[in-house]
């Protein structure tokens, strides 16, 4: 059962001291605030929200766990100049299909600088989806109804991405009505907002909602062309 309320602001706080104090000793410090005002919170709120999602998409899986709806809050510094440990962000994921969570469809849910994210869709396809995706939008049909859920979306005020490419690849021709979709090498649809008092009860839910079935043909398009 679950028990979401809405955030606090204290969640809000604990990033923004993080922010300023992105060091293991301060976060092992402080790590029962993350638990009590981030982690508690987020993972009612992903059975909530999961609930509410398979309402539009059956399929939807939403998992309170870290690395699976929860991203984890260590940065992966391997291969970055910036060694800052930690995130200082909320993000949450809920994807549908049969792949690996990140290489399927999905809904996300961002909270950051004061700001509230909204997105949909496949953030970087993997190369064999990029592949299929390419020869998906020059047929006949799928194409044109992606174009046509991609107007209907934009339309709506989304922001529509993930444009990457600068010239049209190989062995397309760079003629087609729909070149400038095969310039892309994610399909996703995004809003941003100040942070919204609903934010800090349980009307977060409904709000997120009217915004991710906004975005829902993206994710259908991905989900029904895509497997």
């Amino acid at each position: 059962m679950s028990s979401f309320r809405g955030f606090s602001g204290e969640m809000i706080t604990f990033f923004e001291s993080l922010k300023k104090n992105n060091r293991k000793e301060w976060f092992d410090a402080h790590r029962k605030e993350y638990e009590q005002f981030v982690m508690e919170p987020a993972r009612a709120f992903v059975l909530d929200m999961g609930e509410k999602l398979q309402t539009i998409a059956p399929g939807i899986r939403a998992v309170p766990k870290v690395n699976q709806s929860l991203f984890r809050i260590n940065r992966d510094t391997r291969f970055s100049k910036d060694k800052r440990p930690y995130k200082t962000n909320l993000g949450i994921w809920f994807w549908e299909g049969k792949r690996k969570r990140m290489e399927c469809p999905g809904f996300y849910f961002h909270v950051a600088d004061g700001k509230l994210m909204l997105g949909c869709g496949m953030y970087r396809f993997s190369p064999e989806l990029l592949r299929s995706y390419r020869e998906e939008v020059v047929h006949k049909n799928h194409g044109k109804k992606l174009a046509n859920v991609v107007s209907r979306v934009s339309g709506k005020g989304y922001v529509i991405g993930v444009k990457h490419y600068k010239k049209v690849p190989r062995g397309f021709d760079a003629g087609h009505e729909r070149t400038e979709l095969l310039l892309y090498n994610g399909l996703t649809a995004m809003m941003e907002q100040e942070i919204p008092s609903e934010l800090f009860s349980p009307a977060i839910i409904d709000h997120a909602f009217l915004g991710f079935k906004d975005m829902l043909p993206i994710h259908e398009w991905l989900r029904d062309t895509l497997g």
